[in-house]
């Protein structure tokens, strides 16, 4: 099969290559697929860079979700057939920028009617983050008010469309007119270009001085930064992820003399503690879909050769919405 592989640590453009590889082999509890579609990420852009805290032993196939037919079943695996559609997340270090990859039974999900193969792919990562986010970990109401960081992005355009789902008023920040006015097509209530305004002073006058309840944040730096000064009383702050590439490293007195939490996600721990809770989350995103509450929006859908020139625009923040490589 053709898959495209990583042999040293670097920008995705320069250390990705489209390679010939034997097919991988079929364990106990797995399922070989036949990629259909993988959408890009950005923890595959830090798979290549090596700044991902899952590393994977060289070499290896970036690609942490897909949809994909069913052409094989291991030994125990009773939740599927042949010939079914499913979504899911590959065993690295075989991910799913490639013809075939393989899948653990309890990793794979059956693909919702009611989106295409592209739009299943992304059906994984992005939104059951954004749910566990805020309804498990946040508990986010209706009425409240939602600011959605990089909200054009892989991670954020989900949280606003969840957001909107579940009745709140939502704000995204993005970087560009592009992404403003696809973020505008998510749905969002108020969307502010971080390149032509300083957010902090629009979101005060949306919210009449009182702030935001819940900010949802891939970016950090100055951007989390900012949100500790439009929190509101009993405000959450959500930290998804460090997109912005500096960590920051919070004021805790700041979160006492406010009163707001400051409250992490990291979704694959779900994997290890509470593997019910994301088939939970499955059923619930299935329904959402199914009702067309969200719906993946793919801004581009790309050949699987065009992998390692995608992935360098997500890394160089060129990108508007989801690209969905398809073989």
């Amino acid at each position: 099969m053709k898959a495209w592989r990583v042999h040293e640590l670097g920008q995705p453009r320069d250390v990705l290559r489209f390679e010939e590889v034997a097919d991988p082999e079929l364990g106990s509890g797995q399922l070989l697929v036949r990629v259909l579609a993988a959408p890009a990420n950005f923890p595959d852009v830090l798979l290549c860079r090596g700044e991902y805290q899952i590393k994977p032993p060289l070499p290896f196939t970036p690609g942490v979700e897909l949809c994909g037919e069913v052409v094989a079943i291991g030994a125990g695996v009773t939740r599927f057939a042949v010939g079914d559609r499913v979504i899911g997340t590959p065993n690295l270090p075989g991910g799913a920028f490639a013809e075939l990859a393989i899948v653990d039974e309890g990793n794979a999900f059956p693909a919702p009617g009611a989106l295409d193969d592209a739009e299943a792919s992304a059906l994984s990562i992005g939104y059951q983050t954004g749910w566990f986010a805020l309804h498990r970990r946040t508990s986010l109401r209706p009425g409240e008010t939602l600011l959605v960081h990089a909200a054009a992005g892989g991670v954020g355009s989900c949280a606003v469309q969840l957001g909107k789902a579940a009745g709140a008023t939502v704000i995204g920040v993005v970087g560009g007119a592009e992404k403003a006015e696809y973020c505008r097509s998510l749905g969002a209530d108020l969307v502010i270009d971080r390149h032509t305004e300083d957010f902090l002073p629009v979101v005060q006058e949306f919210t009449g001085g009182r702030g935001v309840d819940v900010v949802y944040d891939p970016v950090g730096g100055d951007a989390y930064a900012k949100s500790t000064k439009c929190i509101a009383f009993e405000g959450r702050i959500l930290v998804i992820g460090f997109a912005g590439g500096t960590i920051p490293q919070p004021a805790l007195n700041h979160a006492l003399i406010k009163n707001y939490s400051i409250i992490g996600l990291h979704w694959g721990l779900y994997k290890r503690y509470d593997t019910q809770a994301i088939a939970d989350c499955h059923d619930e995103l299935t329904r959402l879909a199914a009702t067309r509450a969200i719906k993946p929006l793919i801004s581009e859908r790309l050949a699987l050769t065009e992998v390692a020139e995608g992935l360098g625009r997500l890394g160089d923040g060129s990108t508007v919405g989801r690209i969905v490589f398809q073989p």
